[in-house]
């Protein structure tokens, strides 16, 4: 497939508002690839590339060569080149990328670098979102949409799903399974603003779990004698030789394989947690501290045990298994009542011992993998959403020098584009803004006299009062006492809160 053929579907996808139309386009370009190059197409149309990351910033693609008159690039071609670019380290390596991706931009048409640098820039938004791409899949494939879903959960990769369903259809797909060593993406929560409206969604007794402000971990344990220990975050990279102490502790436990879900923290001594920084240093670089925090460990699902696979298993059922394997220590506290009353005083405890909040769980849900299942809802004791920046103004007076005024958009599900939902210095300590100026100009897109936009990639978390009208912004809404909590690096863009959450709580 030439490129100048995924630049136009790219074009056509972000010109095309309806669903369907999105669905048609993507599933023609799909039939075109071959199998080889189906994976890379899903990616490339998702905004991803199957490498990840490559090393290629803004200031290497701002300045592109002139263009090719006519196309000849194919996916394949582009494919290799970011391989190689990526594979590029030590002395000189930055040069070289910058030369290599110089002569792929150079042999792009004009059409084909708008495409490539989009892409390579994070700003591919153009409504292709894992839904949509999901449902182009499986028409593609002529395979049932419910088939590919469950293929991605289990696989954790709609790329390599789509490159098995257009190869080998739906025999392929029934060919997925839970493997431990490969990590899925998690179930994540919804929310709810209080115990009673929590446990009224759920309709019943429900479990209700503490929320810590942690790492959010999956760990694999194969082996009898001397177990692998492998341990994948919520973005599913690998963390597992960074954390000693962790894998220890579960190479300790009684199971001959398993795949568990849970959460790591560093605790005082008195059991209240230390700031999240402290925590999210451990795992956020090879290099060994030099009085490392140990982590403690806490489980809250269990979603395979020695041979069995538990995810379609009610909840109930999995944490049954979970208790007979883990000890009391390394569970996550838990309650199981339909009772208000019992459960908000549980919740309070939770948060007086210097924890989020908690976790209202209903009993018969099964483990909806990398979706927001409505059978998980969390509870915290003020309004708070993730967000992406997507500008910062110049700080004035004592903050001039720093990028300090903080724009902040939710993310559209329908467009896949961004909702700016009010601006915020509030709650930015000399530390962060530091740390925030230097990141937000590796992020830069352009600027005027007095504001950075840079590339809507970062994520914050965000505390508030409420939400209120405003015609002075695109969505009709804005935050209200709007603070900064900490940055989220340990979230995708892509995770970020949509502008129906935020109109969901303006309507409460």
């Amino acid at each position: 497939m030439l490129l100048a053929e995924l630049a136009e579907v790219s074009r056509a996808v972000a010109g095309t508002p309806a669903r369907l139309g999105k669905i048609d386009a993507l599933s023609s370009a799909l039939r075109s690839a071959t199998p080889e190059e189906a994976p890379v197409v899903v990616a490339w149309l998702s905004g991803e590339l199957p490498q990840r990351q490559i090393g290629v910033g803004w200031a290497a693609l701002r300045s592109a060569p002139p263009a090719a008159a006519a196309p000849s690039l194919t996916v394949g071609d582009v494919d290799e080149a970011f391989s190689r670019i990526g594979a590029q380290s030590g002395k000189g390596s930055a040069a070289e990328r910058k030369r290599l991706i110089g002569e792929v931009l150079g042999a792009a048409t004009d059409d084909e670098q708008y495409f490539l640098v989009r892409l390579l820039s994070g700003e591919l938004r153009q409504g292709a979102l894992d839904g949509v791409m999901t449902e182009a899949v499986a028409r593609a494939a002529d395979v049932p949409v419910a088939q590919v879903r469950r293929a991605v959960m289990l696989r954790g990769s709609l790329p390599a799903v789509a490159g098995a369903a257009l190869s080998g259809g739906s025999a392929a797909l029934a060919g997925f399974g839970l493997l431990v060593g490969q990590p899925l993406k998690p179930m994540l929560a919804g929310s709810e603003p209080s115990i009673e409206e929590a446990l009224a969604k759920i309709g019943g007794p429900a479990a209700v779990e503490w929320k810590l402000d942690g790492i959010r971990i999956q760990a694999h344990i194969s082996g009898d004698g001397d177990k692998t220990v492998r341990l994948f975050t919520r973005t599913l990279d690998d963390i597992t030789a960074r954390l000693p102490e962790v894998v220890a502790a579960l190479a300790a436990l009684p199971v001959r394989s398993a795949v568990f879900d849970g959460e790591l923290i560093a605790l005082r001594p008195d059991g209240r947690p230390y700031p999240f920084q402290d925590t999210s240093a451990r795992a956020a670089s090879d290099a060994a501290p030099e009085n490392p925090v140990p982590l403690s460990v806490f489980l809250f699902d269990v979603l395979h045990l020695d041979g069995a696979d538990l995810i379609d298993l009610p909840d109930e059922q999995r944490h049954e298994a979970l208790a007979k394997v883990v000890p009391a220590a390394m569970l996550m506290p838990r309650l199981v009542t339909g009772d208000a009353d019992e459960a908000t005083a549980f919740f309070k405890d939770a948060v007086a011992r210097g924890h989020e909040g908690v976790v209202v769980k209903a009993l018969n849900a099964p483990y909806a993998a990398g979706r927001r299942g409505a059978g998980w809802i969390k509870v915290k004791p003020r309004h708070t959403l993730d967000l992406v920046v997507l500008a910062v103004e110049w700080g004035h007076g004592r903050r001039q020098g720093w990028l300090s005024n903080l724009h902040l958009g939710a993310r559209d599900p329908v467009t896949g584009g961004w909702v700016m939902l009010g601006k915020t210095f509030k709650g930015l300590t000399d530390e962060l803004l530091t740390w925030q100026t230097e990141r937000l100009l590796e992020l830069e897109d352009h600027r005027d006299d007095w504001t950075v936009y840079v590339r809507p990639e970062l994520v914050v978390e965000i505390a508030f009062d409420g939400v209120q009208r405003s015609p002075r912004y695109p969505g009709g809404v804005a935050l209200r006492f709007a603070r900064v909590l900490r940055y989220r690096e340990d979230k995708l863009a892509a995770e970020a809160d949509t502008i129906d959450s935020v109109r969901a709580i303006a309507a409460d």
